[in-house]
């Protein structure tokens, strides 16, 4: 398919009431509103067409960002183009879900994500959390640098409450998923967690809540040490 065949889907495929939800949560035009599992057979048909996935990021319309980020390979991008996806993704939920699946497949995603969460732009240290958080869901404990991730817990309980709304939302994620899948970080991302306590974040006009980490992590483990990785952080 062509850029212009995408984009015609895409737009045959969106909403008005999705379009209406999306928007209280932060969604800025140009996008269609389609809900993500109407965008899952482009996925299948798409997958691999790294070319079309830059081209469909660069509409900066966020259904065609966030399908760029189903089909596209991070391994494959370059640190320049990563960036560029940090700098201009449409919204939050491309630069927190979109930005991080790819961002965590390449092989500099730790060092891009460490560079991110000292940036001056909220938006991109939100993807540098995010980032960081998808490299501890899928990244063998072995390969991770879990020194610095441990000092990156330290940090959170230092700074979280400080941070805007959005960064806090996105550390406490973090300490989820190194309480989640890092078997060395768990006690210490528990300790974390309750040092933290609850997390408070002004979620605006929606019904998402703030998941309290502790309990989430215990959930998460489903009675186990650890849980498992993931093989993606996709969805």
């Amino acid at each position: 398919m062509s850029l212009d065949q995408v984009m015609s889907a895409l737009a045959a495929l969106g909403r008005e009431s999705i379009k209406r939800v999306l928007l209280k949560h932060g969604a800025r035009e140009p996008f269609f509103g389609v809900r993500i599992g109407d965008m899952k057979p482009l996925q299948k048909k798409l997958k691999g067409e790294q070319a079309l996935a830059l081209q469909l990021y660069a509409t900066g319309n966020s259904d065609a960002q966030y399908v760029a980020g189903l089909i596209a390979d991070g391994a494959r991008m370059t640190r320049a183009q990563l960036q560029r996806w940090a700098d201009t993704a449409a919204w939050k939920m491309v630069g927190n879900y979109t930005v991080p699946w790819v961002a965590s497949e390449h092989p500099d995603g730790f060092a891009l994500a460490r560079q991110w969460i000292d940036a001056k732009q909220e938006s991109i240290v939100c993807s540098g959390w995010a980032t960081l958080s998808a490299l501890a869901a899928t990244v063998p404990d072995d390969k991770l640098p879990l020194k610095e991730f441990g000092a990156l817990l330290d940090r959170v309980a230092r700074t979280l409450r400080d941070s805007p709304d959005e960064v806090r939302y996105q550390m406490n994620g973090f300490v989820i998923a190194c309480g989640t899948y890092i078997a060395p970080l768990g006690d210490q991302a528990i300790a974390t967690a309750r040092k933290l306590g609850r997390v408070e974040v002004d979620m605006g006009d929606t019904e998402c809540k703030v998941p309290d980490a502790e309990s989430y992590i215990m959930k998460s483990r489903r009675g186990a040490p650890v849980a498992r990785k993931r093989k993606t952080v996709r969805c």
